[in-house]
Order: structure tokens, then sequence, then C-alpha cells
């Protein structure tokens, strides 16, 4: 009867998903049936570990974090466990091979919030390949479908994208982490001197990724080039957004794309990817 109860915790990864991102949620709808259940397991896995840093303020979060990474381990070694988002998470690391250096890393990252405000560029590169990178390698995973030698072409590329994602959450959650958390990601960058030349600095940095990742959407397979597609050009027009807005405004309110013009997006992203466009 571990069927059933494979089928709740699945169901509990994609609540976790649709409740916390409608964007990301959205993206998983145009992938092929096959892979959603596994990508909504990644995001459940992953929300939960940055739930701990960011929002249990009243609890010990490093107590926390050490026991979901000890429950993570023995959920991947024995193939079950009692926490349904650790269930159908290890259901798809065994499904799909996905290394647990990978899992590891992205942990590490979750850790290093715990304890950095400031972040030097070795740090910051550091925190961008386990909180962002390993990530879109685990997705990648996944989207080959064990297919090791187009994961091994793909890797860089995803690891391209997945950078472009998270740097824009940082502008975009620029106050919350630094008013909130006392946390500043972007190295060498003062927020008390946080001007227009800084954040075009760091919008061009994200176009470069950008620009790399997009180069590795044309080369995955149709089952999946749509859906990450989707969750491109939703993450390119929050850029553009954040490029149009002041910087003062940036510092005090995050940005954000209206669910009507999400939808507008979605539209536009089926016509050129059906047409062959992109």
């Amino acid at each position: 009867m571990k069927a059933l109860f494979d089928e709740i915790s699945i169901r509990s990864s994609r609540m976790v998903t649709k409740k916390y991102s409608t964007s990301f949620s959205l993206g998983i709808l145009f992938l092929n049936k096959d892979f959603r259940d596994p990508i909504y397991s990644i995001y459940g896995f992953v929300r939960f570990a940055d739930e701990i840093v960011d929002t249990f303020h009243e609890y010990n979060k490093n107590d926390l974090l050490v026991k979901f990474k000890a429950d993570t381990h023995q959920a991947i070694d024995e193939g079950i466990s009692l926490n349904p988002i650790l269930n159908s998470f290890q259901h798809t690391v065994r499904s799909y091979d996905i290394d647990l250096e990978l899992i590891d890393t992205f942990l590490k990252s979750m850790e290093m919030d715990l304890h950095k405000k400031q972040y030097s560029k070795d740090k910051y590169e550091e925190y961008i390949l386990g909180s962002a990178e390993v990530v879109g390698l685990m997705c990648l995973k996944v989207f080959v479908n064990n297919d090791k030698a187009l994961y091994d072409e793909l890797k860089p590329y995803a690891m391209k994208l997945g950078s472009a994602f998270q740097k824009i959450n940082f502008l975009r959650d620029l106050h919350e982490d630094y008013c909130e958390m006392g946390r500043v990601y972007f190295p060498g960058v003062e927020m008390k001197e946080f001007n227009e030349e800084c954040k075009r600095e760091i919008e061009e940095d994200i176009k470069k990724d950008f620009q790399i990742g997009f180069e590795g959407i044309k080369k995955l397979p149709k089952s999946s080039s749509f859906g990450v597609y989707v969750a491109y050009v939703y993450f390119y027009s929050l850029l553009k957004k954040i490029q149009n807005t002041p910087t003062n405004t940036i510092l005090y309110k995050r940005v954000r794309i209206q669910n009507s013009k999400k939808i507008v997006l979605l539209l536009r992203s089926y016509v050129l990817h059906s047409f062959n466009l992109l």
C-alpha cells in the first residue's frame, strides 16, 4: 500500500508548489505530464529548506536544517520518509539518478544563509552555485530523462539559467533581504550607496546569464522545452520591469508581475514555441 502514501506525498509537493509560486506552477503545467510530479517534488524540497532559513525565526534554524539534511539522506538511502515532501523527493532522486553532491551543495548554501550577511565575490559565486545552479541541474536530470550525454551537453546552460533566475530574485527581494534578514548578496555593494550604476551592472550580468541559458532551452527535448521557456519568459519580463523601475523604488518595494500580465506572457510564449520562433 505504499503507492497510496506515495500519492499523498506527491500531492503534498504539488500543493506546496502551487501555494508558494504561481509562476513556477504555470511553467510545470507545460512540461510533459511524466515530468510534472518529479519537478513538483524538487520544488517542494527546495522550498522547505528555504523556509527553514528564511521564515522560522522563533525556532532553532540550525538544528532544523541539520535534521532536515539528515532526514533527506535517510530518505534517499531507505527509499521512504514519513515526511511526505521528502518521500516524494527521494523517489525523484532515485528514479532520475540525481547526484547526492548536488543536494548537499544546495543544502550548504542554505546553511550559508544562517551565518553570512555580506558576500565576497567567491562566496557569492559559491552561494549561487548551491542555491540556484545545482537546482537547475536537478531539474535537468529529469528533463533529459536519464540521457547522460544530453545532460553533460546541457549542464553549463542549465547552470547559467538557474543563476539568472536567482540573481533576479536577489534584485526583486532587495528590500526584504536587507531590512528583514540583514543580507546583502551582491559582492561589493553597500546598500546605503546602492544607485543606478550598481543596479545596471547587476542587470547586465544577468542578461549575459540569460543569453547562455536561452541557448540551452533551444536544445532541450520538446517534452520539457516549452515549460522551461515559460519560466524564462516570466523571469526575463521581471528583469525588464526591474530595469524600468527606479533604484529608490527597488529598495523599498518588491517588483511583481501581475497575474493578468502572466497570462499575456503565456499566450505569447505559446505562439513563439508553436511556430518554432524561439
